[in-house]
């Protein structure tokens, strides 16, 4: 009996597995956008939220743009650090064509496991089921959630640098982006997967305001790594931006630690090959501002340390490890709320930090940004031309700068 029933069976299996082959193949779900969840704050930073303590009957429009493209989608919903499950009644993503419409028939209703409406668990994320939206290299999608009742909005990413609107009730199919309520964050939204070609692989910018974008202009996705995404679009490179306004390597600020967030951030995101290290000017200016009035500057032993950790966990998953020095920030942030940002000591610091970076061969290559910024005249300051200013984040001509002094090849 044993031997009849693999006569039949085994042709079965084979016939079964061959046909399920080709489709399994050309799933290669790979990330292509990502924005680093943070935790909401009260007074105990000097910096507000800029969002609404709660929304209730609304929607949600989210634009971004992604790097790589791919014939599928996957919308990915954080509820990292709520303290109630957060519903969701209605998702869609669609493709936004030049100016601010949809594109005709590209709106697709999500699903979390079939159903509609998901409910996410505190400190949970919720990845949607694939649904079948082609989008390009670089091209624009619209995100919408709607939330039925009263949500708190407790897990978001600070500084978007992309206007999010809000809306009154269930509009998840608006066909332009526009809403009563305006906001600079991203809700809730984390990460956009895609299925895409299958030479595909994906590079994480894990950094601070810089990477995040503070300095360059609302709306016009001109951060460095944004300009780098499209240097790598030809190559199927996917550049997501790990960078949070606030971060530090050591310690949580406006976000966890890299140390904290490495996992989360890097290790776990569906396609990284490579990540790019920098961090640390927040751990070195932070101390004796507003920020952390009474904290002392870090030893350079110990950012020493917290960079070999991150080096030694990207090394057992087999991702590449590039560090890049730190920009010159001299006479940063005069003038705003946060004073003795800069000084002496704080810049001894940072250059003896750059000089490990640049020396101890401890990462898989470097990218000295502090040359390729600084002021040859005042090596402390930034470059006019790259300077927001604030003398601390470049603008928009320098995150072009800084995007097109990369060298490719050291990133693979």
């Amino acid at each position: 009996m044993k031997a009849l029933h693999l006569r039949f069976s085994l042709p079965l299996i084979v016939t079964a597995l061959l046909a399920a082959g080709p489709a399994l193949a050309q799933d290669n779900w790979l990330t292509t956008w990502m924005a680093s969840p943070q935790p909401t704050w009260g007074n105990e930073l000097p910096l507000p939220t800029r969002i609404p303590e709660a929304l209730s009957d609304s929607t949600i429009h989210q634009k971004l743009r992604v790097s790589v493209g791919g014939s599928q989608v996957r919308v990915v919903v954080s509820n990292e650090y709520g303290k109630q499950p957060l519903l969701i009644g209605a998702a869609r993503v669609a493709a936004v064509e030049e100016g601010e419409s949809v594109r005709a028939g590209s709106g697709q209703i999500l699903r979390f496991g079939g159903e509609e409406q998901v409910s996410i668990a505190p400190g949970e994320t919720r990845t949607s089921d694939p649904v079948a939206l082609a989008v390009p290299a670089l091209g624009d999608l619209l995100v919408s959630l709607y939330l039925p009742q009263r949500t708190p909005l407790t897990t978001f990413h600070w500084d978007g640098k992309q206007t999010a609107f809000i809306s009154p009730g269930n509009q998840v199919n608006a066909q332009r982006l526009e809403g009563k309520e305006q906001v600079e964050a991203r809700l809730f939204l984390s990460d956009i997967l895609v299925d895409a070609p299958l030479d595909s692989r994906a590079l994480v910018v894990l950094g601070d305001s810089i990477t995040d974008g503070n300095g360059s202009t609302l709306d016009s996705n001109r951060r460095w790594p944004d300009f780098l995404a499209q240097r790598l679009a030809s190559e199927n490179v996917a550049v997501l931006n790990g960078g949070i306004s606030g971060a530090r390597l050591l310690e949580d600020g406006m976000g966890a630690s890299a140390l904290a967030r490495f996992e989360r951030d890097v290790l776990s995101k569906p396609g990284v090959k490579s990540v790019v290290l920098m961090l640390g000017i927040n751990d070195i200016s932070w101390p004796g501002t507003a920020f952390a009035p009474n904290a002392p500057l870090p030893s350079l032993e110990r950012l020493i340390a917290g960079y070999r950790q991150l080096i030694d966990q990207a090394r057992r998953h087999n991702i590449r490890i590039i560090g890049t020095t730190l920009l010159p920030f001299e006479g940063a942030l005069q003038g705003s709320i946060i004073e003795h940002y800069h000084s002496a000591p704080k810049e001894q610091l940072r250059q003896a930090l750059n000089q490990w970076i640049r020396t101890s061969q401890a990462f898989d290559a470097v990218i000295d940004f502090d040359q390729l910024t600084r002021d040859p005249q005042r090596p402390s300051r930034l470059l006019p031309l790259v300077d927001s200013g604030d003398h601390l984040h470049p603008g928009d001509e320098g995150n072009r700068a800084m995007a097109e002094g990369v060298e490719l090849e050291v990133l693979f």
